[in-house]
């Protein structure tokens, strides 16, 4: 895997990129919003538009790359509707000046309305058929859900980071391991699978009254419920409604464990600390200072140190009911 900064990733290396898998660029570039990888949208000569994602050198293996392309020919041949890599010369995965990419084709969409029982109804058909597809083998190369790597890699990582104020870094050192030791407890004995893995709204657009999903760059190995969990907003009722909505359309396709309904606050509090620390990891990188401005200051952990305290206390909920 390369080692080269995105800074040496130009314009004109993107463009020459583009034309050296047999696309025609017409020099239009346009950046998506994208902070892991680089992602850019590139007009073509008497053709649709294409969209190219450049991926952060020496994060995933070619192995772990391919497996994810692989994971979404499997979805899009059991006709589940998602945005697949672009085949050219029997490959999906390029190289050009030390940068590895993939090419897609461009979809346009909006995020669908969670508010809407159609809606989540059709949602949950789609998620059911994606994970009836992702049991039905596993991953050999991607990671692994794991409160390991989410939730102590990430706090450890932060407290020897500088980034916590000193004042504050007992603080966190004390709510982060009452919250391990809490979702530690948690039995994890649901079957896990692979998964999107990213399933939020913004990964999702809605097109032709169907979700076309998008950028499994962080598909993975974990439980099923990961997937519905964040597609689920407002009040706790409003929740247990989503979710039951959900539920009910998803086992059209596929079993669905209520075991695992626990695990959805402690699947919250590890994407937190992981969220936070994923910042912390990529903050030689410019664009992550200008994207997340206060991180580092007094404030932003002040303010994080109470999300974490405030978490604590959901888990001491009843957990949501369908």
């Amino acid at each position: 895997m390369s080692d080269i900064p995105f800074a040496a990733l130009s314009p004109e290396t993107a463009l020459d990129a583009i034309d050296a898998v047999g696309l025609r660029a017409d020099g239009s570039l346009m950046p998506l919003n994208s902070y892991e990888n680089r992602v850019y949208q590139f007009g073509i000569d008497d053709g649709e538009p294409v969209v190219a994602k450049f991926y952060r050198p020496q994060r995933w293996s070619d192995e772990a790359i391919l497996e994810e392309h692989d994971f979404i020919r499997e979805l899009g041949e059991a006709e589940l509707p998602c945005v697949a890599p672009m085949v050219r010369d029997g490959m999906t995965l390029f190289e050009h000046q030390g940068f590895r990419y993939a090419v897609f084709p461009r979809q346009a969409g909006r995020p669908p309305n969670v508010e809407d029982a159609a809606v989540l109804g059709v949602l949950g058909h789609a998620l059911g058929r994606l994970h009836a597809v992702g049991a039905s083998r596993p991953f050999r190369y991607r990671r692994r859900l794991s409160i390991a790597e989410f939730g102590i890699e990430s706090a450890e990582f932060l407290l020897a980071s500088g980034f916590i104020d000193a004042e504050l870094v007992d603080a966190y050192r004390a709510v982060t391991a009452q919250l391990i030791e809490r979702i530690a407890a948690v039995a994890w004995d649901v079957d896990a699978i692979r998964l999107h893995g990213d399933c939020h709204l913004g990964n999702l657009l809605w097109r032709y009254d169907a979700p076309n999903f998008v950028d499994f760059d962080d598909a993975m190995t974990g439980p099923p419920i990961q997937d519905l969990w964040m597609l689920l907003s407002g009040d706790r009722s409003d929740c247990c409604r989503q979710l039951s909505d959900l539920v009910a359309a998803y086992e059209v396709f596929h079993d669905f464990d209520g075991r695992q309904i626990r695990l959805i606050e402690p699947l919250r509090t590890l994407r937190m600390l992981h969220h936070a620390a994923w910042i912390g990891r990529r903050w030689n990188d410019p664009a992550f200072p200008a994207a997340f401005p206060g991180f580092g200051e007094t404030r932003y952990w002040s303010e994080h140190i109470l999300m974490l305290k405030e978490q604590l206390a959901a888990l001491d909920e009843p957990s949501l009911t369908i």
